[in-house]
């Protein structure tokens, strides 16, 4: 499979795929093909399927398939990057929820939850996240811009929970409640920050869909005037 990933702020990846060649996506992430491409959808067993659901992906993913060399385009659904991985062993990435665009066929997506107590009850996107794991190229994508720090064993970074776009097997997640009532009735960030501890890289981004939807919300008429 060789790819180009092509456009500004709403990106696409263009794949081109030989005889026999498969990528994965979600429902609606394929943008256009050519039109040897064969598209089956697939559940992959019920545990499989409630398992993408809770983590935000679709309970079934599409199978694309080339019946000979064959072209097949993936498009954004935010504005920001679509970022490719190499996924093997040792190289698997945890990812915010419904980071997963599409991947080779050796990649496998799981449902990822933080071992902390704290992350379960008040990490919201930290809590329930995506693990990518196999073997192949995956692309996902960022809200915004995607700023990258590589932490050392005990380094942490406290991130606000909505701009964590993902990292590797090697960092804990864990939250962290804002101190001082007037900064938490005041300050306007919320009760809870997440707190990253390495030993790993970190993937942050500069526009999640959540801030972006309650920025605008005051703007949205309400009521039928």
């Amino acid at each position: 499979m060789r790819y180009e990933i092509k456009g500004g702020s709403f990106p696409v990846v263009v794949c081109q795929l030989e005889n026999g060649e498969q990528m994965i996506t979600e429902k609606g992430s394929m943008a256009w093909m050519s039109p040897n491409m064969q598209m089956e959808t697939k559940g992959g067993g019920l545990g499989k399927m409630f398992s993408r659901a809770f983590s935000g992906e679709s309970m079934f993913q599409n199978i694309y398939t080339a019946k000979g060399a064959g072209m097949i385009a993936f498009g954004s659904s935010f504005p920001g990057q679509i970022k490719p991985i190499t996924i093997g062993y040792g190289q698997e990435m945890i990812l915010q929820k419904s980071a997963f665009l599409a991947s080779e066929s050796g990649v496998q997506l799981s449902t990822h939850f933080s071992k902390k107590l704290g992350a379960g009850f008040f990490g919201g996107e930290g809590f329930i996240m995506q693990r990518l794991s196999g073997q192949g190229t995956a692309f996902v994508e960022i809200d915004g811009e995607l700023v990258e720090y590589d932490l050392r064993p005990g380094q942490q970074i406290v991130v606000d929970t909505g701009n964590v776009a993902g990292f590797t097997p090697g960092v804990q997640l864990d939250i962290r409640q804002v101190s001082g009532a007037k900064n938490i009735f005041f300050g306007g960030e919320g009760l809870f920050n997440t707190v990253l501890t390495g030993p790993g890289r970190v993937w942050l981004q500069t526009m999640p869909i959540y801030n972006v939807a309650m920025s605008i919300r005051p703007f949205i008429p309400t009521g039928n005037g």
